[in-house]
C-alpha cells in the first residue's frame, strides 16, 4: 500500500510518500481500506519529534480515517463492507488501517468519506473533556479558546446544539464570525480584545462554567478569572507554554478544577465508551443537520506536506483532510 512516512523529525518536507506493508489487524481490531483520513496537531507534534506514538501504535501520522471495513475481528460491532469512520492512534496517513472494532462509528447518513474523517478526534475529543471531565451541565455555559480550529469548531457547534451558551476566542474578525456562524453567542479577537474583560461584560461579571482551553501557559492564570464560581477548566493542549503560575486562593476560595487529558494515550475500551456517546448523543444532530464538518481544505495523500504547512499557517477554519481513495469525496449508502 502506499502511505505517508515521517523520515526524521523536522518540518513538513519530511513527510514522504512510500510503499509499506498492508497492516495486519489482532484480535478485536478490523482492516479498513482508506478513503479519507484527518489531519490533526498532534500529527505536526509527531512530525517535529514531541509526540511519540504510544507503545504498539503504528509509526505513521494519523489519528482519524474513514473508508470500508474489508477485514479483521468485527466482534460484532461493525460488519464487512461497512462505511465508518475511525479513531486510530496512529497509521492514518495510509490506503489501509488498523482500526479497534470498538473505535469505529457509521459514517453519519448524508456526509461524505472526506467530512467522516473530520469528525472523530475532535468529536472523540471535545465529548470526552467538556461533557465527560468537565461536565457541561445543562442551563451552563462555555468558552472555547481556538474556536476555528478543528476542535474549536466541534466544541462550539456540539455544545450549542445541546443548548449551552458559548463563547469563542479566535485570531481574527473573520474567524470570529465565522465561530459566531457556527453557534458561539460572541467571537472574541484575541489579538485585540481582552477575553477576560469581555466574558465579565458577556455574563454581568458571572464568568462561565467550563473553559475548553488549548493554549495553557499564561493563559491560566487569566481563565481563572473568567469562570464562575464552581467553574471548570479542562486544558487538553499546551500551544502557550507547559508551565503557568497561578493563585491557588482562587481555587480555594471559588471551588474551581483545573483538569487536564491527553486522550492517543487512552486504553481502547475508553475510547469505545466515548464512540457509543457519541453515536447515541451527537449523530443524531449530524443526521438531523444540526451540527456539520467543517472542511477547510482536502489534499491529495501525496501532498500531506503541503496540508502540514497550512495546518501550520493558523490560516484554516475547521478541519484539513487527506483524500486518500478514490471515494473521498462520495457519500456512502449506510448498510
Amino acid at each position: 500500500m502506499q502511505a505517508v512516512e515521517i523520515a526524521r523529525p523536522g518540518a513538513p518536507d519530511v513527510l514522504r510518500l512510500v510503499e509499506r506493508p498492508r497492516p495486519q489487524p489482532g484480535p478485536g481490531e478490523v482492516l479498513i481500506e482508506v478513503q479519507a483520513a484527518g489531519i490533526n496537531r498532534p500529527d505536526v507534534f509527531q512530525r517535529q519529534g514531541n509526540y511519540a506514538p504510544p507503545p504498539g501504535a503504528s509509526d505513521l501520522p494519523g489519528l482519524e480515517v474513514s473508508g470500508v471495513v474489508v477485514g479483521g475481528d468485527t466482534g460484532g460491532l461493525v460488519s464487512l463492507g461497512d462505511p465508518v469512520c475511525a479513531l486510530v492512534a496512529g497509521g492514518g496517513y495510509a490506503q489501509f488501517c488498523v482500526a479497534p472494532a470498538g473505535s469505529c462509528l457509521p459514517v453519519p447518513r448524508g456526509l461524505s468519506f472526506a467530512d467522516a474523517a473530520s469528525v472523530p478526534e475532535t468529536f472523540f475529543t471535545v465529548w470526552s473533556n467538556v461533557f465527560d471531565r468537565a461536565r457541561l451541565a445543562p442551563g451552563e455555559s462555555l468558552l472555547v479558546q481556538g474556536g476555528a480550529s478543528g476542535i474549536g469548531v466541534a466544541a462550539v457547534q456540539l455544545a450549542s446544539a445541546l443548548g449551552h451558551t458559548v463563547y469563542a476566542t479566535a485570531g481574527s474578525a473573520a474567524r470570529c464570525r465565522a465561530v459566531e456562524q457556527l453557534g458561539a453567542a460572541r467571537g472574541i479577537d484575541h489579538r485585540v480584545e481582552d477575553f477576560v474583560a469581555v466574558i465579565a461584560a458577556a455574563t454581568a461579571g458571572r464568568g462561565v462554567d467550563v473553559i475548553l482551553d488549548m493554549v495553557g501557559g499564561d493563559y491560566i492564570a487569566r481563565e481563572l478569572k473568567c469562570l464562575a464560581d464552581d467553574g471548570r477548566i479542562a486544558l487538553i493542549a499546551l500551544l502557550g507554554g507547559s508551565r503557568a503560575e497561578i493563585d491557588l486562593t482562587a481555587l480555594l476560595r471559588r471551588r474551581l478544577t483545573l483538569t487536564g487529558s491527553t486522550l492517543r494515550p487512552r486504553s481502547v475500551e475508553f475510547k469505545a465508551a466515548i464512540a457509543r456517546q457519541l453515536q447515541a448523543r451527537v449523530w443524531p444532530l449530524f443526521e438531523a443537520g444540526r451540527i456539520k464538518p467543517v472542511l477547510f481544505q482536502t489534499f491529495p495523500l501525496a501532498d500531506a506536506a503541503a496540508a502540514h504547512t497550512l495546518m501550520e499557517s493558523g490560516a484554516q477554519i475547521g478541519k484539513i483532510v487527506l483524500a486518500v481513495g478514490s471515494r473521498a469525496a462520495a457519500i456512502p449508502v449506510a448498510r
